[in-house]
């Protein structure tokens, strides 16, 4: 299947009631929240750190705003179709969202301390819109999408690492410097010409024109009076570039001089004068 990401299938809509949260619904997650707050003896709001909600067959949450200081919260294995609990929880720094049936995260770029997210599992179809969710992120360090719809699109590991240059984990494997690489080659096109502009310590002209990658320059004119070294290249490019792939390809010659310390006679050798008095010979190494 080709990589578009603006033209990836919509999850198909849900009707208001599964997206708002019914009398019931909300009846279970209060009693779930009291639960945990009565097993953790929590007397003030201000005094719950992390909430153990996971499992609860849950498809919505009431609203967790009164939490301020709200650092975990577990939410995996339940029947979840959307974020809308979580506005005001500045401090929440991981959440475990894994294992429900969420199909877009709008809402999440509230929680700007977010350290580790895990949404795997989920039935998210827009990539696009789920990268822009998690931008704003900037401690967004742990992400796990793998498992989700859109996952099965060519590059999908790539787009990510390209939006959300600070994640270092993506589903469960460390981002290695060689994608790093990679996503700007494919989807940086201007930065990657001028990373390869660069040759032999100096910056060649890295113009970018994307109805013409390749510039076209007049060619130069050499003085008159202008000598050429013996040990210099007289062939003169248009192109700086093509001087360097030229230069590149010529292989250079290496040598080494070191003393021959076999003829060197040694102390005894000298008392004895077995060797005779000529001088010591140097030896020189060339490689190509």
């Amino acid at each position: 299947m080709s990589w578009q990401p603006d033209h990836l299938p919509r999850a198909s809509r849900r009707t208001t009631s599964l997206m708002k949260a019914s009398g019931p619904a909300l009846d279970i997650s209060r009693r779930a929240v009291e639960d945990q707050l009565k097993i953790c003896g929590h007397q003030r709001d201000g005094d719950v750190f992390e909430l153990f909600l996971s499992q609860k067959e849950l498809t919505d949450v009431i609203d967790l705003s009164r939490f301020k200081n709200l650092k975990y919260l577990w939410l995996h294995h339940n029947k979840l179709y959307g974020i809308t609990f979580l506005t005001r929880n500045y401090c929440l720094t991981e959440l475990y969202l894994n294992n429900n049936a969420i199909f877009e995260i709008e809402g999440l770029h509230a929680l700007p301390s977010l350290h580790i997210l895990l949404l795997h599992h989920n039935e998210l179809t827009n990539i696009a819109a789920t990268v822009r969710e998690l931008k704003g992120m900037l401690n967004l360090k742990t992400l796990s999408l793998y498992q989700n719809p859109f996952c099965q699109y060519n590059r999908y590991r790539l787009y990510v690492i390209y939006h959300l240059p600070g994640v270092e984990f993506l589903d469960r494997n460390q981002v290695t410097e060689k994608e790093r690489r990679s996503m700007i080659t494919i989807f940086n096109h201007k930065k990657a010409h001028i990373v390869q502009s660069i040759a032999f310590g100096g910056k060649v002209d890295a113009s970018w024109n994307s109805r013409s990658p390749f510039k076209q320059k007049p060619a130069q004119k050499i003085p008159t009076d202008f000598a050429f070294a013996n040990n210099v290249d007289k062939t003169v490019f248009d192109d700086p570039e093509d001087a360097v792939l030229v230069r590149s390809m010529k292989r250079s010659v290496m040598a080494f001089t070191s003393l021959n310390w076999d003829t060197v006679p040694t102390r005894e050798e000298k008392y004895l004068e077995e060797k005779g008095t000529e001088p010591p010979q140097m030896l020189t190494i060339t490689l190509r």
